[in-house]
């Protein structure tokens, strides 16, 4: 009598509610410690105090598979099955989260594809830890946001087959649900905007003043040499102090000439040397020497080699 479901209660899924529990895990809960000690007698005002007592969530443990007590109260809900509002309120309390994870997974068991969608992805942005015993019966470490993916994607949950959800691109195409807007994309176009006010407010700061403007204006009024004019000039100059100091091609062809005139000089003073007297033509032929080791020498040397002579 106190296994059975109560009289009111609506078929879910075309079936009896507790049935969405396998049997021999239903069986494990009937013959369990806390089920006979703990959810006995339990209405819907009861069972608010018994889950604010949860320390953690998880499905069956141990060789003997054993139900955990979060289990145990998901079946005693399906037993009893509260009024829709009372599991909305277990979803959206924020001060215990075992509370809210216990309200999730009985929407996700028993309430409509839209349903889910409306209650469960608003709990996406709970990112607060939560503990799950696994089948070993140690202790992990989630997230609530990652518990609710779990219930709209996996097909098992806490050792629970979930039934079948209908895919959400389904429903939007229907119209029968809006398409989800994610949080992440609302900080995004918050950082966004932000951005461009800042980069605004950057251009408005480099951007020249009016009088800054005016005195530009007066400048390019005002009569300026082009750089040009100012290049012709340096290179007009340039050549200028090159051949400056640079010898003249008159000079250089001066240079040139002035050897073969000597020579043709030295010649003639040496056959008249040779006719007067052998001592000067002697003294004569070393300054000749000398004169043909330095015949490209400066015009100086040979001026002064005339004088000599």
């Amino acid at each position: 009598m106190a296994n059975r479901t109560v009289k009111d209660a609506h078929s879910i899924h075309g079936t009896n509610p507790q049935y969405l529990v396998e049997k021999i895990i239903r069986t494990r809960i009937y013959e369990s410690k806390y089920w006979k000690e703990e959810c006995f007698g339990l209405t819907a005002e009861l069972v608010v105090d018994k889950a604010m007592e949860l320390k953690y969530v998880g499905g069956v443990y141990g060789g003997n598979i054993k139900p955990t007590p979060f289990l145990c109260l998901t079946l005693k809900m399906l037993q009893i099955q509260p009024e829709k509002d009372i599991i909305v309120e277990f979803i959206k309390n924020e001060d215990f989260k075992y509370v809210r994870m216990l309200g999730a997974l009985y929407m996700r068991l028993t309430g409509t594809a839209i349903d889910c969608y409306k209650y469960l992805e608003p709990l996406y942005n709970d990112y607060r830890k939560i503990k799950s015993q696994n089948r070993n019966g140690e202790f992990e470490l989630m997230h609530v946001d990652e518990f609710i993916d779990e219930l709209l994607h996996e097909e098992r949950v806490c050792d629970i087959i979930l039934p079948r959800l209908q895919k959400r691109y389904v429903l939007e195409e229907a119209e029968q649900l809006e398409p989800r807007v994610s949080a992440l994309e609302e900080d995004m176009d918050d950082v966004e905007s932000s951005e461009e006010e800042e980069e605004e407010d950057e251009k408005l700061e480099r951007a020249p003043s009016p009088d800054h403007r005016r005195r530009g204006y007066r400048d390019l009024d005002k009569p300026r040499r082009s750089p040009a004019v100012r290049y012709r000039r340096s290179r007009s100059r340039s050549p200028r102090r090159f051949f400056s100091l640079s010898p003249s091609p008159r000079r250089e062809r001066h240079r040139s000439k002035s050897p073969r005139r000597h020579r043709s000089r030295s010649r003639e003073r040496r056959h008249r040397s040779r006719s007067k007297s052998p001592g000067i033509s002697v003294v004569y032929t070393l300054n000749v020497a000398c004169l043909y080791q330095n015949i490209h020498c400066k015009e100086n040397l040979c001026y002064g080699i005339k004088k000599l002579v």
